[in-house]
């Protein structure tokens, strides 16, 4: 995947900047500037390709602060080894979560919460992978399924992970809704005491950066119609989760989302429009 990316990169017959990060975006009638540390870009189009997954998000826990363990979200987890022998609350019910959790049951002792309990689908159907079938269907990409599917994207196993929980290596409770000095309190009036929670809750989108362009437009939920910004005609968006469709925030969906937006930017029909790719 790395040398893929790479060589598709070098393919491009565009200026990509490594390392560099936009520190401030202005807005006039002409289009947008781009300014960092050293550099300054004019632009007549942006378009905002940074996802969302540098914005990890945990949800507010009221007396969180007066929890004796410590708080971390899957983005900040790295291996097994950290937690041995302690107890792990893992919070979620996606794919992160349940492989979390399995990794962790070897060295520890491993809870999983959420509001409804795991919803399993099969890696292999049929003697295909779940992955070919939503390609081939097109359920992938298109926007209904999306719609349909709202937060309850199930879990994806070839046995490993259901294996996991029916042997009671991973437990499943419901979701606390409070934590405080006492512990974890769940929704069914009990109360544990792991050592740490991890929340594996996804991510939020986050561009700070156009809240200096946009000021009225709240930059954790920019609206935009299949790509182009709802409020700016010259701003498009490209990475985002669900953008157009399931597959949106993945290499296989991306392409698609990136034409539409170039598209609706009109930039196919001006050719000598300037426009930046940013890696940031």
């Amino acid at each position: 995947m790395v040398a893929y990316l790479g060589d598709y990169a070098h393919s491009l017959d565009a200026d990509i900047r490594y390392g560099q990060t936009v520190d401030t975006l202005d807005r006039d009638n002409d289009g947008f500037t781009a300014r960092g540390s050293g550099f300054t870009i004019e632009a007549t189009h942006l378009i905002m390709a940074t996802g969302s997954f540098d914005s990890p998000y945990i949800p507010p826990l009221p007396r969180a602060h007066e929890f004796s363990g410590q708080i971390l979200h899957s983005a900040d987890y790295v291996s097994p080894h950290h937690f041995a022998g302690t107890q792990v609350a893992v919070v979620g019910a996606g794919n992160s979560a349940v492989q979390i959790a399995t990794e962790l049951s070897a060295v520890a002792d491993v809870t999983v919460c959420s509001r409804r309990p795991v919803h399993w689908q099969a890696q292999r159907l049929w003697g295909r992978d779940n992955n070919w079938w939503l390609s081939r269907s097109g359920l992938d990409t298109s926007k209904f399924f999306a719609q349909r599917l709202g937060a309850g994207v199930p879990v994806i196993d070839d046995g490993t992970y259901q294996r996991a929980f029916r042997e009671g290596r991973v437990q499943w409770r419901p979701l606390f809704d409070r934590v405080d000095t006492a512990g974890v309190h769940h929704a069914d009036g009990s109360v544990s005491t792991p050592d740490t929670i991890i929340f594996a809750t996804g991510y939020r989108p986050h561009l700070p950066l156009l809240t200096s362009i946009l000021p009225h437009v709240e930059a954790t939920t920019p609206s935009h119609r299949n790509g182009v910004s709802t409020v700016d005609p010259q701003l498009g968006f490209v990475g985002s989760e669900r953008q157009r469709s399931f597959s949106s925030a993945t290499v296989r969906g991306v392409g698609a989302d990136a034409l539409a937006t170039v598209r609706g930017l009109k930039l196919m029909e001006k050719p000598s429009a300037r426009s930046r790719y940013y890696a940031h």
